[in-house]
């Protein structure tokens, strides 16, 4: 593996990351979104990280959505309420998002870390060639 090489597999882990956090953050933002029970509530993103094609990093897969029936909520005074005075909020909770903003934070701070220090090794080597 030469220095590109892991320049390209630590940047694909970033674009992965921060594909994970984009989902994270957008689960955080619309936890508290009503919505008529007649529809379905705001769903829960997940990102699926899936070895790149060619052999070398990682890749988004995909996603994977929570349960649309989400959870049921007794505000009568509500604008979406039914007529027994329910709205349908999503079933995020906040903890698993914490947790999961964590992780996907220091693996993002990891593979930055990676790209920075193989930056240094290749600018280092160039200055052995200078000499």
């Amino acid at each position: 593996m030469t220095l590109f090489d892991s320049i390209g597999i630590a940047g694909s882990g970033v674009t992965v990351y921060r594909k994970w956090l984009d989902a994270v953050s957008d689960n955080i933002a619309n936890m508290n979104d009503a919505a008529p029970t007649s529809g379905p509530a705001f769903q829960e993103r997940f990102v699926i990280a899936q070895e790149a094609a060619d052999g070398k990093g990682a890749q988004v897969g995909g996603a994977r959505f929570g349960n649309a029936a989400g959870r049921m909520v007794y505000e009568p005074n509500h604008p979406y309420a039914d007529d027994k005075g329910y709205v349908r909020y999503p079933d995020i909770n906040l903890s698993d998002q914490m947790g999961s903003l964590i992780m996907a934070q220091r693996g993002y701070q990891a593979n930055l870390a990676v790209v920075d220090r193989a930056k240094g090794a290749y600018e280092a080597a160039l200055q052995l060639g200078r000499s």
